[in-house]
């Protein structure tokens, strides 16, 4: 190796420019008929289609929603009949799903089937140190969509460890 002189400049290794080597795979990243990146040969991983929620869930979610003022009423007015909107705003106005910005739980959801086509839901909240009793009353109309057509609230202090 040649040792530089005084009047010839130091070549350092970052200005040069460093080449990539060449490589032989495609411009997408993957060989040829390989179907995961980690593992050669291996098989895509087929996922079970999931079913779609129950209507219970959905009209939990949606009332938990509402009532603890995340959503306003109106985002989904068409889903209740009409003498039950008015109600659910009087409802909704106090909040009683708001706990001072916590994040209301739903602790269990059940349903009862007493005809076809109606579902009478319930289901326990929890929002702050409070536990919460919702029940509604769905109904799949003509076009196959449901309706709420009733709604109960209730609520009470959450049990303590004292109190169980």
């Amino acid at each position: 190796m040649h040792e530089p002189t005084a009047h010839e400049p130091l070549r350092k290794v970052m200005d040069q420019p460093r080449r990539r080597p060449r490589t032989t795979r495609p411009p997408g990243g993957r060989p040829p008929g390989r179907q995961d990146a980690r593992r050669p040969g291996a098989r895509p991983v087929r996922v079970p289609p999931q079913l779609p929620p129950h209507p219970a869930e959905l009209f939990t979610e949606r009332l938990l929603l509402m009532l603890s003022g995340q959503r306003p009423v109106h985002w989904a007015s068409r889903h209740f009949a009409g003498s039950l909107y008015d109600a659910l705003i009087r409802l909704a106005e106090n909040r009683p799903l708001n706990d001072r910005g916590r994040q209301p739980v739903v602790r269990g959801i059940g349903h009862y089937q007493p005809e076809p086509g109606v579902y009478e839901v319930f289901a326990r909240i929890s929002a702050g140190p409070r536990l919460h009793a919702l029940a509604f009353r769905l109904h799949r109309g003509d076009d196959h969509r449901w309706l709420c057509t009733a709604v109960e609230m209730g609520g009470r202090p959450a049990l303590t460890p004292q109190d169980r």
